[in-house]
Formats: C-alpha cells, structure tokens, sequence
C-alpha cells in the first residue's frame, strides 16, 4: 500500500491506497484550512498550522501495519506558493498564494522591462503576480527586514521534507510553478532570477519526483514505526496530480478541473511551446502539463451565494437548470481574484453589467457561471490543438460534482461533451499512482483508467448562443 497526502488550498487530506490504485475504505482522513485574506489582495497559508494538518491526518489514518505493508507515501500540494525559511529551516513568512494579487504592480513592471516571450517559453510561465519573480520583488520592495532575514526560499513541500527529515528538494515538478526554472534545460533561469533578484543559493537544490528519501527523523519515526522505512516522494504540483488520478495521463484526454479555480490541462510527453495564454508546468522531467488556469471557478459561485443570500443547494440548482442560456441579458467579468489564463492580468476585477430592476438573484448567479465558463472555453480553445484530435474532456473537482446543471453550462460552452470523472479526489488517486508507477507496481497508468461516469453532451443552439456571449464579454472588457 501507499499513502497519498494531498495539500490544498482548501484542505489537507490522507489516505491509504492499494496496489491498484484504489482507495481502502475507511483509511483516509481530511482537516480543512482556509487561507487568510487580507483587505489588499493578500491571500495567505500558515506553513505550521499546514503541517499540523498534516500530522493529524497521519495520526487518524493509524499507519501501524507491519511496514513491508507500506511502501511509500507521496505528496502533491498547490503550485505556486512561496515560503520564506530562516537559515535553521524554520519558516519565517506565511505562504504567499496563486492568488495573492499584491504584486501586480510589480508584475507588470518585470512585463515592460523584460522579453515576456522568451521568458514564457523557457520556463512556461508568463510574468504575472502567480508567480515568484513578482512576488519576490514585491516583498524585497514592501518588506525587505522580513526578506532580508529570508536565508532559502521554497514551498510547503520543502518544510514538509525540513520538518520530517532535516533536509529537502524542490522537485522538478514544484520547480516548473515558480517561473524560476528553465525546462529545457532542467536548471534554475539565470535571466528569472535576475529579474527576481535572487540568487540560486537561496533556493533548494533539484530532484525529481523519482528520487525518494528515506529515514524519518525523531520524533516522527518513532510517531509512525511503520514509515520509518518507506519512501517518501517529494511534493508534485496537486494540478499535476490531478490529471493522472483523473486518468488524464496523455493527449488523449483533457482534464477539466474545477474547484476553487478552474483549469483545463494535458499531458503530454513531447510539449510543444506554450501558446500564449497558457502555462507548461511538469509532472516529472519525461512529461509536461499544458493548460490554462483562470483566477475564477468555485470560489466565485460561494461568493455569489454569500453576497446574495441563496437559498439551499437543491433549490439553487433547480432553479438554475430552469433559466434558459444566456436569457438574463446580463454580461459579466468574473474577475474577483485578478485574471490568470488567458489575458494574464492579474489587476483585473469583477463587473456585472445590465442589471435591471427585475434582475433576480438566480439570474446573476446563472451569469457569473456562464462567465466563469465562457472563459473555460477561451482557454479549451487554445488547449485543444495541444491534444489528440479526437480527445475526450474529463471533469473532476467538487464544484462540478455539486452542480449538475454547471457542468452542462461547461459543455455548452466547449461545444464538446464533457464525461465526469468517477474518481471523487482525484490529486490524492494521481499522488498515489505516481508513486505506485515510481516503485514499478503500476508500470503503465494508462492500464489502471477507471470507467467514466456521466455525460454532458452540448446543445449546439446553447452552443451558439455562448459564442456570441464570449464575443459580447471581450467587447465589455475591451471597454473598461
């Protein structure tokens, strides 16, 4: 058996899996944390408090078999997060998220000064405040005694390895989050880190998903006896993750995720250069992970929920399904945490435009989700060439699951039917066959693919009607 620990943005979670690849019922174990917002964009993790999540999850799921019994334990956590460790490995920042906007100004100050470009290609990620040379310009610029006193920065993957090991890497699949790492070349980017002002010592050396460590250090080998000798994979983007426990694991499909943000990804084994509007990231150095992200998807229906009031799930997604498409006559941005994919403005803010009197709270709902999906067909536009021509669309994440009549939104405004996952979480299933794949148990994951549930075919009249919205949406955005 292995383990699979899951860091999110919204939960740390644990549980057991078999050689297969299947969840052993009952042996799992969820703890939530919620990021702090701050009124000026901030959105951050307390590193201590993520591990004290982690350490609870481990202690509920009883990991007290004979340790022949369990092989391994693998960690996929959030991208993007920056973390600041004193010169003892102790943190001494909280964890800066994705979606902390402080360092927009910054972003698009590296955008007018720098090839954006050439940068993009390399490392596969645009200049924006998602990722670390923003972020670490901001904070040398707002709080420089803090980053000053900064002796490695990293993610809560590499205080994860600090804490139960005494040491850590940044894997390879980490690294490709950050905007610090050149791909090709599989080295940190002399020209990122420049413009991030930082040097490579400051970081954590390289490894692959691949590379495990071994030995817990006290108090934790005495903690849990039976992973005194497993491997312990280092921490793999959850995105990543996702795709392979969705059972994404090549061009043939496209893995829709929808969870507090919204992303549209692909594995593939030869990555062409990210179009623009896209990211690359890597699942380990022999794959990468194409996509798009937008800064919008569950987040902005719990907020529409809060802010308006609604009533109880069954009602909401009934009342829902009645409204015709595109029929409120309303236009909106869903930019309520900046815009990642495609446009990369992370300044952008929300708007709701053609509000009338008999303007009810559903038919606003119904156009924040329509917006939220106009913009995932944006993106599907640019993901699709990157995948086989005749490719599937996969949905997984818990804002999907909840919300039937989003999903057929979704298809609507993809023009392509869209198959529901039957895997319930599936970062903690990918974690958990990356790992199974490292040891050889599972040697190829396309074999260990699940039954799909459900599908959502599209009305081509809905269809029709979402282009011509997504048309209207770039004209409003154009305007402000």
């Amino acid at each position: 058996m292995v383990i699979a620990l899951d860091v999110g943005t919204s939960s740390v979670r644990a549980a057991f899996y078999d050689g297969a690849g299947r969840a052993i019922a009952g042996r799992s174990h969820q703890v939530q944390s919620t990021p702090t917002l701050t009124p000026d964009g901030g959105v951050e993790h307390d590193a201590t408090r993520l591990l004290e999540g982690v350490v609870a999850c481990l202690d509920a799921i009883h990991p007290n078999r004979p340790p022949e019994e369990t092989r391994a334990v693998s960690v996929a956590t959030f991208w993007h997060g920056l973390l600041g460790f004193d010169a003892g490995g102790r943190p001494i920042t909280p964890v800066y998220m994705w979606a902390d906007t402080r360092s927009v100004g910054d972003a698009q100050l590296l955008r007018s000064a720098l090839d954006d470009e050439a940068l993009h290609r390399r490392t596969g990620c645009h200049l924006h405040s998602s990722y670390w040379p923003a972020k670490l310009r901001w904070l040398a610029r707002e709080r420089p005694a803090e980053a000053q006193r900064v002796a490695r920065w990293g993610s809560f993957g590499e205080f994860l390895e600090l804490s139960l090991f005494g040491e850590a890497a940044t894997s390879v699949s980490m690294a490709s989050g950050t905007g610090l790492f050149d791909q090709e070349t599989a080295r940190w980017d002399p020209e990122a880190l420049a413009a991030a002002e930082i040097q490579e010592r400051r970081l954590f050396p390289l490894a692959d998903r691949t590379e495990p460590r071994r030995g817990l250090r006290a108090p934790w080998a005495g903690r849990w006896p039976a992973l005194r000798t497993a491997s312990w994979f280092p921490a793999i983007g959850d995105g990543a993750a996702s795709n392979i426990g969705s059972d994404c694991v090549d061009a043939a499909r496209i893995a829709l995720n929808v969870g507090t943000s919204a992303a549209l990804r692909v594995v593939t084994r030869d990555p062409p250069a990210p179009p623009r509007g896209l990211w690359r990231y890597r699942v380990d150095r022999a794959r990468a992970v194409v996509g798009g992200s937008t800064s919008e998807g569950g987040n902005v229906f719990a907020w529409s929920r809060q802010v308006l009031r609604l009533g109880r799930d069954d009602e909401i997604e009934s009342a829902l399904a009645a409204l015709p498409a595109d029929g409120h006559g309303l236009t909106v941005l869903p930019h309520l945490a900046g815009e990642r994919s495609p446009g990369w403005r992370g300044g952008r803010r929300g708007l709701v435009s053609g509000l009338r009197l008999d303007t009810s709270a559903v038919e606003i709902v119904r156009a924040v989700l329509e917006a939220v999906a106009l913009r995932l067909a944006m993106v599907y536009d640019l993901v699709a060439p990157c995948a086989s021509a005749d490719h599937a669309v996969v949905a997984s994440g818990g804002a999907l699951g909840r919300s039937r009549a989003w999903t057929q939104i979704i298809a609507d405004a993809l023009g392509r039917p869209v198959m529901w996952s039957a895997e319930p979480e599936a970062t903690s299933r990918g974690a958990a066959l990356l790992a199974l794949e490292a040891l050889g148990v599972v040697p190829d994951l396309v074999t260990a693919r699940q039954t799909l549930g459900e599908t959502f075919v599209p009305d081509r009249a809905h269809h029709a009607r979402y282009r011509e919205a997504i048309e209207r949406q770039r004209r409003l955005d154009e305007r402000v």
